[in-house]
């Protein structure tokens, strides 16, 4: 629908930014903290891009004064970050590590003294490797009560100035890259270890949700999706209904559990007739329907289009994780859904389709099906950014970007979504998990490469300074930027 004039953004809405531990933290090994999947997986030859890994990272564990500073300057009234579990409990359920709980203390005193509200994130994909080790991890139903303990302890420390918490970030892409594809630790390709790991990480994720209540902390809680809207390659029928199972196998199928406690059912019949189905105990749908989130948090980057894909037809992807334009693959399920390039996008160098509309689509889909409210917990693009002889980063690029999709939130709003805040992603560059350091999203710039951390020196890029005005402006400038 066209508006004759959009709605501005509530008074309470939050204009963040984004991290994971992992990607920016750095000190692996320091003041007690545990190794990590991730710590383990990346020093696995050829599993990321140029062998990186997250040993330094950008290191924002001594230089988080230094990033909090610059966030202020900025303006942002959100960040969003996670805790790394082996930091706060080494062994993943042996003793509390007090100097991780005293990093986080710092961090987010440090935010709240500058107004800058915390979005804290439990889990970003970086399970303790001693819980992987003593019972494989999310494969077990053991996960749910240690990760209940751990969910706690932060809840305990941190709720009297948190009042915004992320149970998972992307279960959908740790679990299929984890135990589908193999591009995740642990690193297994079985489809039915998957199915069982996923289900225990809804039970997870619920039971987390139903602690944070059961100690009356205040705030909101819920998970974070990271959903890619489905759209159909043409009118065909059979093209439209590979659509419509993309949209139930990509996105019901998790959504549906974290906002309505059951999974979707043609997606649950397929499970059955595949030999695919999770073992579930009655109590677990009890679980589920008691663990309903206060709001949805979104990553959104794309969309997907999709048309028929016979039983012999493609089936895992071949990802672009080297910057090289063009050498992604297509993929699907077999006899579901496939895949395909949609001709009327442009795509980053990671072939990574740029849609803005979708973000919108994406907001009013989940509104309508759920009735919550939604976060967006992240968006941004990922590119080469290069640091002129004068020190100056011009990504006119990603303001583009990010203009176009934080007025399409505008328009969600518009249309009668309750949107609570939009994070870009992110901050600062990071590690992109496979895909090293060259592939950059943040505001500021950090001096390091994949072979070197060189001197980590932080430069504020062109996007910053977009991004500052836009917060000061609460949002009126896009109108004004508005092709």
């Amino acid at each position: 629908m066209e508006h004759k004039q959009l709605k501005v953004f509530p008074k309470s809405f939050l204009w963040g930014s984004a991290s994971a531990a992992y990607q920016v933290e750095g000190a692996w090994d320091t003041d007690g903290k545990g190794p990590s999947v991730w710590d383990n997986f990346v020093r696995i030859p050829g599993k990321t891009f140029a062998g990186t890994n997250g040993d330094i990272a950008v290191d924002h564990y001594h230089q988080y004064p230094q990033d909090v500073a610059l966030m202020s300057e900025l303006g942002l009234s959100a960040y969003r970050f996670s805790v790394a579990w082996s930091r706060i409990y080494p062994l993943g359920n042996g003793e509390i590590n007090q100097a991780g709980l005293d990093f986080y203390d710092r961090l987010i005193n440090e935010l709240v003294e500058k107004g800058i509200e915390p979005i804290v994130t439990l889990y970003h994909w970086d399970i303790p490797q001693a819980l992987q080790d003593q019972y494989g991890g999310w494969e077990s139903r053991q996960i749910v009560d240690d990760f209940v303990r751990y969910a706690k302890t932060l809840f305990v420390h941190f709720s009297d100035r948190v009042k915004y918490w992320v149970t998972m970030n992307e279960q959908n892409v740790f679990i299929s890259h984890g135990y589908k594809t193999a591009m995740h630790p642990p690193g297994v390709r079985d489809e039915k270890r998957m199915y069982q790991a996923n289900h225990h990480a809804n039970l997870a994720n619920a039971a987390a949700i139903v602690a944070f209540r059961s100690l009356g902390c205040p705030g909101k809680i819920g998970p974070s999706f990271a959903y890619g809207p489905n759209y159909s390659i043409d009118a065909n029928p059979e093209n439209v209904l590979a659509a419509e199972n993309a949209e139930a196998f990509d996105a019901h199928f998790w959504m549906d559990v974290y906002a309505r406690g059951e999974y979707p059912p043609q997606v649950w019949q397929w499970l059955v007739d595949n030999h695919l189905a999770p073992d579930v105990y009655p109590e677990d749908a009890i679980l589920l329907k008691q663990g309903i989130p206060d709001f949805m948090g979104v990553n959104y980057y794309r969309t997907m289009t999709n048309a028929y894909n016979p039983l012999d037809g493609v089936g895992i992807e071949q990802m672009n994780t080297t910057g090289k334009k063009g050498t992604a693959q297509e993929s699907g399920l077999p006899g579901v859904y496939k895949h395909v390039r949609n001709p009327h996008l442009q795509r980053t160098n990671w072939d990574w389709d740029i849609d803005a509309t979708g973000l919108r689509i994406g907001l009013r889909r989940i509104a309508s099906r759920y009735q919550l409210p939604v976060m967006v917990t992240e968006n941004g693009l990922g590119e080469y950014d290069t640091l002129t002889d004068d020190l100056q980063i011009n990504d006119d690029y990603r303001i583009d970007y990010l203009n176009e999709h934080a007025l399409a939130v505008q328009q969600a709003i518009s249309d009668g979504v309750e949107v609570l805040g939009y994070c870009t992603w992110s901050f600062t560059d990071l590690l992109s998990w496979l895909n090293g350091y060259q592939k950059r999203y943040g505001f500021v710039y950090v001096d390091r490469d994949e072979n070197s951390a060189k001197s980590l020196t932080r430069y504020k890029k062109k996007s910053f300074y977009w991004y500052q005005e836009v917060i000061r402006s609460h949002g009126a400038t896009l109108t004004r930027n508005n092709k």
